[in-house]
């Protein structure tokens, strides 16, 4: 979600059609949008589909084939963001002076829009999914894990990039070794445990609930990866090309040598199931919460794979994407309250029909309903993004 202006000229960095005004990329804008209308398609689902309401991992035999790979293109969403969001940490660091001295800029910038993105998913965002006050259960959803892994790349950008890159893999690989470890509520630990690496409820003093729902430690791995490949875009632009294709290969064929062990790589293994359909949502049925080495090497390979196409895609359709990229933030308030305001309306004109609550009948119509919602998120975005880039204000490059 991080601004990934550079200061370089623009045929350095990348191909002219691909450099938007102020030295922003248009192909990082563009994937970041590709996955923001991803991520509204199931947050339509959250609010219109709630009567067939998808779980992690998902149940292959209650979820249909079209719920299912609805839900699993929304996968790509997070890792998405977060790698991004180192990458974008490293562009702005490069862009004020590189070497050390981009290090300080890029943690000082870091840790400031951390903390901001943390206190944004305590009060904005979580208002805007429960339009409550006073929730029962405060759920730490995925701005939280922006801004609590914005804050450890911040210390992390110190380190030499080898061992920065390094570390990234270590957790990313390796973090699935500490699945069997956890600590009951009560016990010394537990919260800091929940934080890190268990998707569980913690519970608060005055009688509330808070449920950790992205366990951070993935994903600090995640943003430092996006960080350590952070020089790829300001050389040449067939050499990145080129790197961004062997990296999304060599995730995916990790990804198939783990998944066809079904040894290690993800908590749920696969099984052969009633059709090859089902033996497919099988293998592709990985763990997000937190997410597994096989979810993170599945959605950061096709990641680098639609990154280096949108770098050769046409300027009309970088262009749309880019407009949703350009304000990821912005964008992320506007249609979650939109859909809960949509939601509202659509049950007090036609009241309940699921239960309690309105929902859509099948999920052909959450993808229509989600493109309807994309069309004034359009405007509204590049309106956005055009303040932001007028304005004096120092404190607006935080949005």
């Amino acid at each position: 979600m991080m601004s990934t202006a550079a200061t370089l000229a623009p045929a350095s960095v990348a191909p002219p059609e691909q450099v938007r005004s102020g030295g922003r990329i248009r192909s990082i804008d563009a994937l970041r949008g590709l996955v923001i209308l991803l991520m509204l398609v199931d947050h339509a689902r959250e609010f219109f589909f709630i009567h067939a309401q998808v779980s992690d991992p998902m149940n292959l035999e209650t979820t249909s084939p079209a719920l299912f790979f609805t839900r699993l293109s929304a996968h790509l969403c997070a890792p998405v963001f977060i790698a991004l969001t180192g990458l974008g940490a490293w562009l702005y660091g490069n862009g004020r002076g590189g070497g050390a001295v981009g290090a300080r800029a890029a943690s000082d910038f870091l840790l400031k829009r951390g903390l901001f993105l943390v206190v944004l998913e305590l009060t904005l965002v979580g208002f805007g999914w429960s339009f409550s006050f006073t929730p029962q259960i405060i759920y730490l959803q995925v701005i939280w894990a922006i801004g609590l892994s914005m804050i450890a790349l911040a210390a992390l950008v110190h380190l030499p990039r080898p061992v920065l890159i390094a570390v990234g893999l270590v957790i990313v690989l390796g973090h699935n070794l500490l699945d069997p470890i956890t600590i009951a509520a009560g016990q010394p630990g537990h919260v800091l445990w929940a934080v890190l690496h268990d998707r569980t409820l913690i519970d608060l003093p005055w009688g509330g609930q808070v449920r950790t729902s992205y366990p951070l430690l993935p994903w600090i791995g995640v943003a430092a990866l996006g960080y350590g490949i952070g020089p790829w875009f300001v050389g040449d632009a067939s050499l990145r090309l080129r790197r961004l294709v062997l990296t999304g290969l060599t995730a995916l064929t990790l990804l198939i040598v783990l998944r066809g062990l079904n040894v290690y790589g993800d908590p749920t293994p696969w099984a052969v199931q009633a059709t090859p359909l089902h033996t497919v949502m099988s293998v592709l049925n990985l763990t997000k919460y937190p997410p597994s080495a096989d979810f993170i090497l599945l959605t950061l390979g096709l990641g680098a794979l639609f990154l280096a196409g949108l770098e050769q895609a046409p300027s009309r359709l970088t262009g749309v994407l880019a407009v949703f990229g350009g304000a990821p933030l912005f964008f992320y308030l506007i249609h979650i309250y939109g859909l809960h305001l949509v939601y509202l309306s659509a049950l007090a004109l036609f009241g309940a029909n699921q239960g309690d609550g309105f929902g859509v009948p099948n999920v052909a119509w959450l993808w229509l309903l989600a493109a309807g919602v994309a069309v004034p998120c359009w405007y509204a975005c590049r309106w956005f993004a055009g303040v932001k880039r007028r304005s004096p204000h120092a404190w607006m490059k935080y949005l």
